[in-house]
């Protein structure tokens, strides 16, 4: 991903809090030279390896978990908040142009595929985990028989990380007040209130 140097988030903990968040990733394998992507619910486990483990799992059905079989390299990608930002908003807004503040979390790594009772225990968790905010939470309770018949069309991965970037673009390359004044507009705009949040933390953070 290209990233310049202002738009760069580098805090592993930050990087891991977005990926929880934005949860929901789109991964990517490479197999023969033909790219494949799936999007997928991912869980991060930052008690293992240096840049922590992702859990998740796919259909049988779905040929990209053969790749990762391999123990080729992947790519993760959670993709947060997004918004237009248009030149009105400058101090000046003569010879700017349109463009696009975002935030992405690209995550690499090597993935080998669950054993029967490792995707069990990962099932639980992802379960638990999203049933957390639910008005009516509900309980995973796996019998012998949806266990013969679930598990065997589904396969489970964990992928051990290497590398996790960020690139957090945030008008960082304009000055404090046309910062602000996107801030502002973006607070007008219910899609751009999520950016305008992320905005404002950073600006807190100078």
């Amino acid at each position: 991903m290209y990233i310049p140097a202002h738009f760069a988030e580098t805090d592993l903990v930050i990087l891991h809090d977005f990926m929880r968040q934005n949860a929901f990733a789109t991964l990517v394998t490479s197999q023969d030279g033909v790219p494949s992507a799936n999007h997928l619910p991912m869980m991060l486990d930052v008690s293992k390896g240096t840049h922590g483990v992702l859990v998740g799992h796919m259909a049988r059905n779905n040929p990209q978990w053969q790749t990762l079989a391999t123990g080729a390299p992947v790519l993760a990608i959670f993709q947060g908040a997004h918004a237009y930002i248009s030149p009105a908003w400058y101090e000046k807004n003569a010879m700017n142009v349109p463009t696009w503040n975002f935030m992405a979390v690209h995550a690499y790594g090597v993935a080998r595929i669950l054993s029967e009772n490792e995707l069990v225990q990962a099932l639980y968790q992802l379960t638990d985990e999203n049933e957390k905010s639910s008005v009516e939470p509900w309980k995973l309770e796996l019998t012998q028989e949806m266990r013969e018949r679930m598990l065997g069309a589904i396969v489970g991965f964990e992928i051990t990380l290497n590398r996790v970037e960020g690139k957090f673009k945030m008008s960082q390359n304009r000055s404090q007040q046309d910062q602000c004044n996107i801030v502002e507009k973006l607070l007008k705009h219910s899609h751009g209130k999520e950016v305008a949040h992320w905005m404002s933390k950073a600006l807190e953070r100078k």
